[in-house]
């Protein structure tokens, strides 16, 4: 079975869709669509009517690339007042056998997590620590093995519920079952992963359109998150006083002129325009990245002081990512304002080589990874619409969704509550 892909990240500056195909443990990115988009703010879907029309075209633009029908995604969904709670759970093995699978898996974390949700909050993801087999600890895959009894410690991720059901809603409304969720610094944790961070304490800094996200991540793990009301809109707003223009105007003068660090600016290089006034104005590259240079240092600055204060532990690495992070010069502004162990995420896979779609690419290795774990196949795009790879697997995902979820007993789309 082709293992077929789709995520989409909800931003307050556009939709992100990515489809990928995973293929010898590698991920091959089929389409790709970014949407400017109003209706949502901060991830939160503020006006569905508005929002939907944005995510109508988005999908429409994958369907005719791929000439396929979009009916099934993983998205992302907001962080704010994202609660996250360490729970444990353990199961007997009633197999005859003692051999544990992905029904066990699944079963343990099930156990896990019941009667642990608030009533106002919404379970988003189950992050297991590590399991034990007949006491037997530190086990990161329990599949194989043989034993009376299996134990899971997790960390537990819930947002409001209020937040949820506008973003699945949203979906609903454009004909897309959501099949996942998870929020969108996991998907950035994901996006470069590797053995190294899951061995240590890391930062993830989120520069978004309206507002920065910062996530600390203890070996893989994701335990703390901040989100802050300030984003790269400042610098269009920035440019839009000094020079009276309108928003449009500074952000294409921000995106296709400035430079983010002075230092490369040329003073000699200029773009002439009018404002609000109908007045001809002339700049120079200089002026306006000395503009652009002092806020993006201050939200630099602004996010750097967060980390202490999410956590007391030794910050081994800390990555920024997000679409300002593609202006030219960015990573010059964070050398000055952080140290060595800081640097700007670097997305080269082929059709999506910009950072704006960190959050979307990662969510997609992230459900990978769940699926793996859960000894479970999963397609999103497949001929006749079977995207479930055997009647087995049908029933397997069956037994959890009435609990928590539609593949992994997360969440039930067809609750009504």
């Amino acid at each position: 079975m082709r293992k077929i892909y789709t995520g989409i990240d909800l931003g307050s500056y556009s939709i992100k869709i990515v489809v990928c195909e995973v293929m010898n443990h590698k991920f091959h990115v089929l389409a790709s669509s970014n949407i400017r988009c109003k209706g949502i703010k901060n991830g939160i879907v503020i006006d569905t009517e508005q929002a939907k029309i944005y995510l109508k075209e988005a999908k429409k633009e994958i369907e005719q690339n791929l000439n396929i029908e979009l009916n099934q995604a993983i998205v992302t969904v907001p962080s704010q007042n994202c609660t996250f709670e360490m729970v444990e759970g353990k199961i007997k093995v009633e197999k005859e056998d003692k051999l544990i699978g992905s029904d066990e898996v699944n079963n343990v974390f099930q156990e896990a997590v019941i009667g642990k949700v608030k009533d106002q909050q919404e379970l988003i993801t189950i992050t297991p620590i590590s399991f034990q087999v007949d006491g037997k600890e530190s086990i990161l895959d329990p599949k194989g093995m043989v034993g009376d009894t299996l134990s899971v410690k997790a960390v537990m991720a819930s947002i409001p519920k209020e937040n949820f059901k506008a973003t699945i809603g949203l979906l609903r409304e454009c004909g897309i079952e959501v099949v996942d969720v998870t929020l969108g610094a996991i998907g950035d944790y994901y996006a470069i992963k590797n053995s190294t961070f899951d061995s240590t304490v890391s930062a993830m800094i989120n520069i978004g359109y309206s507002k920065t996200e910062v996530s600390i991540f203890n070996k893989g793990i994701l335990i703390k998150n901040s989100l802050l009301e300030s984003g790269s809109r400042l610098v269009d707003k920035d440019l839009a006083y000094i020079y009276q223009i309108k928003k449009g105007q500074a952000r294409k003068l921000k995106e296709n002129f400035a430079i983010s660090n002075t230092r490369y600016s040329d003073v000699n290089d200029t773009m002439e325009f009018l404002n609000k006034n109908e007045e001809t104005i002339i700049v120079n590259q200089l002026e306006v990245s000395e503009i652009v240079e002092a806020r993006l240092n201050a939200l630099l600055k602004l996010a750097k002081k967060q980390i202490p204060l999410l956590t007391n532990r030794e910050i081994s690495t800390i990555i920024i990512t997000g679409g300002i992070t593609e202006l030219a010069g960015f990573e010059y502004d964070v050398e000055n304002v952080f140290d060595r162990r800081t640097t700007v995420l670097d997305m080269n896979t082929m059709g999506i080589r910009n950072n704006m779609y960190s959050s979307c690419y990662g969510i997609l290795k992230y459900f990978h990874h769940k699926l793996d774990l859960r000894g479970l196949s999963y397609s999103m795009i497949e001929e006749n619409n079977n995207n479930l790879s055997s009647t087995k697997e049908k029933e397997s995902i069956g037994l959890h969704d009435r609990i928590i979820g539609k593949v992994f007993g997360y969440f039930s789309n067809d609750r009504e509550d």
